[in-house]
């Protein structure tokens, strides 16, 4: 095992501890990370070397057979690739220098990472959540010194200021009800009060200072060319220029949006008489979490009949969000599934949270409508909680060669914990629904919901690239989204916001897939007559969470 790679791992992990936490390396479950000016000095001196180190070690092989054939070399290139792309955000606006959100999202996943999984005794985590609330004060205090007197964009503030409303909640509600749902010493529970208390208080100090900054002017929310191209590259490692990706997005969005109205034409109508209709088609009360269940185990034994991947035995529970996560996780980046951490042991089942249904029965009622039974289909089974993310994470952790691999994708704080881990992720868990509709799984209104996604997943890349390149401001985004994709104007505010402060990220719903949709093309006319959808998605998957174009290099260089 390469020294280098060590040092770098090693790194990784101590320099970002709330990700170690959330997958699964605990020895750093007390720290915050040091993002003060003179912090970030620091790192990035240790990325300078880090990449000097990887370069001498693993000297960049010239095709892609030498990733194959060496996962060390294929390390080496993501984690040189990773350390670039974090120098490039910190020396820009786009970092925890210019953006206030990425610091509240990380104080306050940095206690939930410790509430969510039983991976220690409660006695242990909730001595480790207090040391953390207690660093809140001084983290947010850095907050402040490294973005000092910066203008911030509205949206970014905004984010911010919710975030520190949620983390207000989790410290008055939510942390005295983690503690009542355990036994737990008298003087553990005391410090962990006591320093929720203080960190509350910082939280509003901090909602108080960003509500006193300067706003920057909706421009700022472009990352440049510059950065965007690095996250493409050598983030994504794709070969391709962002004028030929927004030249193919923009035919294939208008292909997609026509077959859209096609179809919406020829089953309900109109797409507005879909979504009704969609709507109308919901569990009851009743039989709200068993729509989960069965749905889930329907979803295994349709794949299982065409045998089109390994799907191993590691099921899904679907429950209701935890009584001291409810209140405060609708002001939170707080995922439904969040993908398990590779280091922790599996157990019998991973909990898949989703909120319980109103006692009040209107409430009861527009929850139904919103959770109907295709957007459990499509959304919370197959997308994420079965053949989509759960399935490829589970070949991440167990069959990928990479160490990279096993970990890029992990959900963290504010997004996943390498940027390479997005276009498998995204790509395969969007294909994944394509492949079941393909085995007939979804009814034709489930179809038609399926094809509005590709819209929106087209739409996507097509804000990404023009947000950030300086063609299309925020304003316009949001339009586009509304009457362009058919999204709501709350929705497509907050996906406009998303797309402002993670740049070349979206676009990897769409890079990733149509990567696997045309490699599984090219694969299977090389391969004839000996083509399986079982083999193929099997050799995809135990690559690991890395990129979708480096990947589809390494299955088909020597296949011709």
């Amino acid at each position: 095992m390469s020294g280098a790679l060590d040092g770098f791992f090693s790194h990784y992990y101590l320099r970002r501890p709330v990700n170690a936490t959330f997958t699964g390396i605990h020895m750093y479950d007390e720290l915050l990370p040091d993002w003060s000016p003179r912090g970030l000095e620091v790192l990035d001196d240790e990325m300078h070397a880090l990449v000097r180190e990887l370069g001498i070690a693993h000297p960049r092989p010239t095709s892609a057979r030498g990733y194959r054939e060496n996962a060390d070399a294929l390390d080496a290139e993501l984690a040189r690739a990773f350390l670039e792309i974090q120098l490039a955000e910190n020396a820009g606006d786009h970092g925890v220098r210019r953006n206030p959100a990425l610091w509240t999202g990380e104080a306050v996943f940095a206690v939930v990472s410790l509430m969510i999984r039983d991976f220690a005794p409660l006695e242990e985590r909730v001595t480790s959540a207090a040391a953390r609330l207690a660093a809140i004060p001084a983290f947010l205090a850095g907050a402040m010194a490294t973005i000092g007197d910066a203008r911030i964009p509205e949206a970014w503030i905004a984010r911010a200021a919710r975030e520190c409303s949620g983390a207000t909640i989790l410290c008055e509600r939510g942390i005295p009800r983690w503690l009542a749902s355990g036994v737990v010493a008298s003087k553990h529970a005391g410090a962990l009060i006591d320093a929720s208390t203080r960190a509350k208080a910082a939280f509003a100090d901090f909602a108080n200072w960003l509500d006193a900054r300067r706003v920057a002017p909706d421009a700022t929310l472009a990352s440049g060319s510059a950065l965007f191209d690095v996250l493409l590259s050598r983030g994504h490692q794709c070969s391709r220029s962002r004028a030929d990706l927004l030249g193919e997005a923009r035919g294939r969005f208008a292909e997609e949006r026509a077959r859209l109205e096609e179809m919406s034409r020829e089953t309900a109508g109109s797409w507005a008489a879909a979504q009704l209709a969609l709507a109308d088609d919901h569990p009851t009360a009743e039989d709200y979490l068993g729509a989960f269940a069965r749905t889930w185990t329907t979803c295994r034994e349709r794949a299982a009949l065409h045998d089109v991947v390994h799907w191993p035995a590691w099921p899904i529970r679907y429950v209701p969000f935890p009584d001291w996560a409810a209140d405060a996780a609708p002001y939170l980046y707080y995922l439904h599934y969040r993908s398990p951490a590779p280091f922790d042991e599996d157990g019998e089942f991973c909990d898949y949270v989703v909120p319980a249904v109103p006692s009040d029965r209107f409430a009861a009622n527009a929850h139904l409508r919103a959770w109907n039974h295709g957007v459990i289909k499509l959304n919370h089974v197959v997308h994420h909680g079965a053949i989509g993310h759960h399935v490829q994470n589970w070949h991440a952790y167990h069959r990928s060669r990479s160490r990279i691999g096993r970990i890029a994708a992990v959900d963290c704080a504010s997004r996943i914990g390498m940027f390479a881990g997005g276009s498998m992720a995204e790509g395969w868990a969007c294909y994944a629904t394509r492949l079941m509709e393909e085995l007939d799984f979804l009814s034709p209104l489930e179809r038609l919901a399926e094809q509005h996604s590709r819209v929106r997943f087209l739409g996507r890349a097509i804000v990404d690239i023009e947000l950030h390149q300086g063609s299309m401001l925020f304003d316009d985004a949001v339009r586009f989204y509304v009457e362009s994709v058919g999204l709501a104007a709350e929705a497509a505010h907050a996906e406009a916001v998303k797309n402002s402060m993670f740049p070349c990220t979206a676009i990897m719903y769409w890079l990733g897939t149509q990567g696997i949709l045309d490699l599984r093309d090219r694969v299977r006319l090389i391969r004839g007559s000996e083509f399986s959808n079982r083999s193929f998605h099997d050799d995809l998957l135990r690559h690991g969470s890395i990129p979708v174009p480096l990947v589809a290099r390494m299955m088909t260089e020597d296949l011709a």
